[in-house]
């Protein structure tokens, strides 16, 4: 068999069920011949817990499945294991909590193709139970992602779960995601940020959507403004890591969080008195200002990278 075209990589930390679901979203692809894709699973898990799952998935997979154990805790880890992995010229990008739809990759390959990007974002629709009726729009946006810009070329980019990087702009082809990341998250955006710089090429492609189904103890206020917040403290924190560190950028998002905190927190205020439906949007630009603000270590939040519970 020739090498792949496409590797796709899932990696995944003690979700058995919602890994299922997404490996076999890879297996239903359509457009896309089969022997140009693999699917590598990266568990995360100290205990491997997910190899029987992908050892299972392996056997009637249409297209090369390989599981690899990356028992060093920390997104960055995972994901800079996969990447180590693949063999093919693109890497899919679809998180454990993500189901693909059939034109998935077929989709990212052709906005790829025809504007000749070298990273692809699609749209993610999160699925929110019945049963969650608090802030359930706020939730749902928050979850989701889309991008006003229709399909081509874009300024800007979007975190790591459906996207498509071709491997070769990658700044480090084995390690490109930064291990200081690990247990805060935010390593796709130093990465795609860098990418940026070096004058990547940045597309979106509406069609290449997947759906999202948030861990049960994420979907609730106070996680995502918890997150919100972790958000915030990307853009000043990718400046003073830069090389070298862009102090000027620092202080601009440090003055922007501030003000923005102080209008958005006050009206957030406000807005819960009277119980406005759009108060927890509010909120969650309020946590973002406050992010910018306190970007520095002694106010990092930890996401990833937790123990296995007893």
């Amino acid at each position: 068999m020739s090498e792949p075209i496409v590797s796709i990589i899932i990696p995944t930390q003690r979700r058995p069920r919602s890994l299922e679901r997404a490996a076999r979203s890879c297996f239903g692809q359509v457009g896309v011949d089969a022997g140009a894709l693999e699917l590598i699973v990266i568990d995360n898990d100290e205990h491997g817990s997910a190899r029987p799952i992908a050892e299972a998935l392996a056997a009637e997979a249409p297209f090369p499945l390989r599981y690899i154990h990356e028992p060093r805790p920390g997104v960055a880890n995972a994901r800079n294991a996969g990447v180590a992995a693949v063999r093919g010229r693109f890497i899919a990008f679809l998180d454990d909590d993500e189901e693909a739809s059939e034109g998935w990759i077929a989709a990212l390959c052709d906005v790829q193709r025809r504007f000749e990007a070298d990273l692809v974002f699609g749209p993610v629709r999160a699925r929110i139970p019945e049963n969650i009726r608090d802030h359930r729009a706020y939730l749902e946006h928050f979850f989701s992602r889309s991008d006003r810009a229709g399909e081509g070329l874009i300024d800007h980019y979007h975190g790591c779960g459906d996207s498509l990087v071709r491997r070769a702009a990658l700044p480090n082809r084995r390690l490109p995601f930064s291990e200081g990341r690990n247990r805060i998250g935010g390593e796709d955006d130093l990465l795609f940020s860098e990418m940026q710089g070096a004058a990547a090429r940045i597309a979106w492609a509406p069609a290449a959507w997947v759906w999202e189904d948030p861990a049960p103890e994420r979907i609730n206020l106070r996680y995502a403004i918890r997150r919100a917040f972790v958000y915030g403290q990307g853009a000043p924190n990718n400046c003073a890591h830069a090389f070298p560190p862009d102090r000027l950028g620092v202080a601009g998002w440090m003055l922007q969080g501030l003000a923005q905190a102080a209008i958005f927190g006050l009206l957030a205020g406000a807005q819960w008195v009277i119980r406005t439906p759009q108060r927890a949007f509010t909120l969650d630009r309020a946590a973002r200002g406050l992010g910018k603000t306190f970007w520095w270590s002694p106010f990092k939040v930890q996401l990833y990278g937790l123990p296995a519970p007893p």
